[in-house]
């Protein structure tokens, strides 16, 4: 599970952010939200909310960026582009097997470099003290450099920049660079970064041409949805009632299912209305086809503590859907599964039923800069208390991060009796 996001110089944000889920345990209020082991309480769900443009989709993007970092992938992390600098820093601290690390590292776009990196443990005492187990560190700009291993850290000053350190080193020379690729490369692999307006289909594809369990747990989230269908199928040729030749000019609306090498397989995902099969991507609406596309990483997230990123989880989904599938991640059936997303919907800024205040976040720009900050930052001092009426503050501005769109200038420039544009 993510316990902190960090990033600085790096997409939109030029100073560092800190995007934080601990859950504050002084408040008791829904501690089901809440994961807790081994002393370590971690946030189930964070939803964040901010004005279009304003760094929302960058805050995911640089979260799939480090986990493409950590498991060798390409990743696109780089520096503000109004910075001079061409070097960004990204720092990661999450719960792992029951254990929470931190993982930090410099990369140079310019150069395609990392000049920094930095692993530790954080371990807590039984009165909640934290201090820092330190793996290495490699600071190459400062020639700094420790390491658990000295044998190790001898050779750290001459171990090429060009990626980070795990896939550097043979694993099999160095027992603490085997340990610390298990780590980082098992806690990546467990993220699943999803963008609601392409969300790609293959997976519940590869699960419906089965028969397992998880199959049938998918086929029941997609009708509990109220979708009003009879069942949810993959057919194979042998049932498949329609001829293929008819659809193979047909394209689905949505990009990320127009995929021509994978269509003729997403066509066989079926629909069921009263006894009647009709291929989901072309008869479907884009909502329908989203919540099953979708349902297979809910599932899959929930049964394997999977953490899941979502952008714009409201994207085509009805406001008491959204709520929904929050509520299943903050259940207290929900062990190690985490949801993290960026919304619109105003439907789920709700203190008094869903979420804990340090499960709201907000992110807002103007000229000077961009701002994250949660609305835990808002104390019952400032008149915010976990009973107030959020979404009504929120819409009057309290907490800032709202949009204020001035369109009637442009109408006011329109000649709408002509319908040409004034001049």
């Amino acid at each position: 599970m993510i316990v902190e996001v960090r990033l600085k110089n790096c997409l939109i944000f030029s100073d560092e952010i800190q995007f934080s889920l601990k859950a504050d345990m002084r408040n008791k209020k829904f501690s089901s939200n809440v994961h807790q082991e081994n002393g370590f309480n971690v946030l189930k769900t964070v939803g964040i909310y901010g004005p279009n443009n304003a760094g929302k989709t960058c805050l995911i993007q640089g979260i799939r960026e480090i986990k493409n970092t950590l498991s060798n992938e390409f990743s696109k992390l780089g520096s503000n582009i109004f910075s001079e600098s061409s070097i960004s820093e990204a720092g990661i601290r999450f719960l792992n097997r029951g254990r929470e690390f931190d993982y930090e590292f410099h990369y140079d776009s310019g150069r395609e470099e990392y000049p920094y990196e930095k692993f530790v443990e954080i371990l807590k005492d039984s009165y909640g003290n934290e201090k820092e187990h330190l793996y290495f560190l490699r600071d190459i700009q400062k020639q700094k450099f420790i390491c658990e291993d000295k044998k190790l850290e001898e050779m750290l000053p001459m171990i090429s920049k060009s990626n980070i350190l795990i896939y550097l080193v043979d694993p099999q020379a160095f027992n603490l660079v085997n340990e610390t690729k298990t780590i980082l490369t098992d806690f990546a692999s467990k993220i699943d970064v999803i963008d609601m307006n392409n969300i790609p289909l293959n997976k519940t594809v590869q699960l419906m041409k089965g028969n397992s369990k998880r199959q049938k747990k998918v086929v029941d989230f997609i009708k509990n949805a109220d979708l009003d269908m009879d069942d949810f199928v993959y057919l194979d040729e042998e049932h498949f009632r329609w001829n293929l030749g008819e659809f193979e000019k047909e394209k689905p609306e949505e990009k990320a299912l127009d995929i021509p090498e994978q269509f003729m397989e997403q066509i066989r995902l079926c629909s069921v209305y009263h006894g009647v099969p009709l291929p989901s991507v072309l008869f479907d609406s884009t909502g329908t086809k989203k919540i099953a596309a979708l349902a297979s990483y809910i599932i899959e997230a929930l049964e394997d503590g999977r953490v899941l990123v979502i952008d714009e989880l409201d994207s085509s989904l009805h406001f008491k859907l959204t709520r929904a599938i929050a509520a299943m991640f903050n259940n207290e059936l929900n062990r190690s599964a985490q949801l993290i997303f960026t919304v619109h919907d105003i439907n789920l800024l709700d203190c008094k039923k869903l979420f804990r205040k340090e499960q709201i976040w907000f992110i807002d720009k103007d000229q000077a800069g961009v701002y994250l900050y949660s609305l835990a930052d808002f104390t019952a001092l400032k008149g915010v208390r976990d009973n107030s009426d959020i979404l009504s503050k929120y819409q009057k501005g309290i907490f800032g991060a709202v949009p204020e769109p001035e369109l009637i200038k442009s109408l006011l420039d329109l000649d709408i009796h002509t319908g040409n544009q004034g001049e």
